[in-house]
């Protein structure tokens, strides 16, 4: 969305650096994320996400460290202040989205006052891999 840029861009981080502290703040595992698992995440080659984390660690929004159990992975972390700007930027798309829902309120009862269907939610969070509602492919022709 484009008021989470704008947003994130007013804090002084670029996108990607915005996209990287919600990963590494969402990373469900109880080890903290490493490089390549932010890599992974963020569908970048690793130098490039090691790049994106020594911006973030020169800034102090970051820290990176050894793992006690493998000197191998490089931990990473959150700091207070990249805590403190993801919530600032969090709370500021909120309160986007909350002062946007008068206009898309206003939109579906215009489009109902149009007796136009309305997009049906459900229907959307279906499996995208269910094919069976998909119109059959037409058989190939054999040449002779």
């Amino acid at each position: 969305m484009a008021f989470s840029e704008t947003g994130s861009r007013d804090l002084g981080l670029t996108p990607q650096q915005h996209q990287a502290l919600l990963a590494i703040r969402a990373h469900p595992d109880s080890a903290p994320m490493t490089v390549s698992e932010l890599a992974r995440v963020l569908l970048v080659k690793n130098h490039s996400a090691l790049g994106l984390v020594d911006r973030l660690v020169e800034r102090e929004l970051l820290k990176r460290a050894p793992s006690p159990l493998d000197r191998r992975r490089v931990e990473l972390t959150l700091t207070d202040l990249g805590r403190r700007k993801l919530e600032t930027i969090s709370r500021n798309n909120l309160g986007q989205l909350q002062s946007s829902l008068p206009v898309f309120t206003d939109l579906m009862h215009a489009l109902e006052q149009l007796e136009l269907p309305t997009p049906d939610l459900k229907a959307l969070e279906g499996d995208p891999q269910d094919t069976s509602s998909a119109p059959a492919r037409r058989a190939r022709r054999k040449t002779p």
